[in-house]
């Protein structure tokens, strides 16, 4: 069966990843991982930002590329092939469903993706996109210095511990509460996180807390930070 050749029209573009064809292409021994990697490039242009990914039932779902394998088996070989060069990411979650794999280009924006799901910044969705991946959070550092105060050697020491010791969304949540309470201070950001690792936060509200409210997350064994 011959090519007719492109019809007439407009062409759609491809974008495809600087040194593709310079340092990838030689690499590939393997028509089915060349095929499977075009597929990706294609079908990765035509998605959402927030979902760069592909999963198996997309590779089995696409009627071309399942053609031009000679089995679903020819086909997971193919990926297997292209995640072992390194062209595709893959990783793991865990949906309502099962376990999901997810597939990402090699490319800077899939890396940060991968980076993402491996911090915990993603949620499942209720579309047939599976998975969306969340904005990066600004770093304990970036926070500090935006709502608290100039950083100082001794205070990123402590928010490198802290670092380690509590989850981001606490530490977040704990700054956003002393701006709010006007008790911009690490004692007081402390405080609050010392006081839900060992009462656990029990779901409480932590958007627009009012004073009363900060005094409530470090009272107790925490109260001497109310006033430093």
């Amino acid at each position: 069966m011959s090519f007719a050749g492109f019809p007439y029209g407009r062409f759609n573009r491809l974008p495809v990843p600087p040194g593709f064809f310079s340092t990838l292409l030689p690499q590939i021994d393997d028509l089915a991982e060349l095929k499977l990697t075009l597929f990706c490039f294609n079908a990765l242009a035509q998605r959402e930002k927030a979902t760069p990914y592909l999963r198996r039932a997309h590779f089995l779902a696409d009627e071309a590329l399942m053609q031009s394998m000679s089995s679903e088996t020819h086909l997971l070989e193919a990926v297997a092939r292209a995640c072992q060069r390194g062209t595709l990411l893959s990783v793991q979650v865990r949906l309502e469903s099962g376990d999901e794999t997810l597939y990402f280009v090699n490319t800077p924006h899939g890396r940060k993706a991968v980076e993402q799901i491996a911090r915990g910044n993603w949620r499942p969705t209720t579309t047939d996109l599976g998975v969306e991946i969340l904005p990066e959070r600004p770093n304990v550092y970036t926070l500090y210095e935006q709502n608290i105060g100039m950083l100082t050697a001794h205070i990123a020491d402590e928010l490198k511990d802290a670092e380690q010791e509590f989850p981001a969304l606490w530490l977040e949540d704990a700054i956003k509460i002393a701006v709010e309470s006007n008790k911009r201070n690490w004692r007081y950001v402390r405080g609050i996180l010392q006081r839900w690792k060992q009462e656990g936060r029990h779901d409480e509200p932590v958007q627009k807390p009012g004073l009363e409210d900060g005094k409530r997350y470090v009272g107790g064994k925490y109260a001497d930070f109310i006033d430093s």
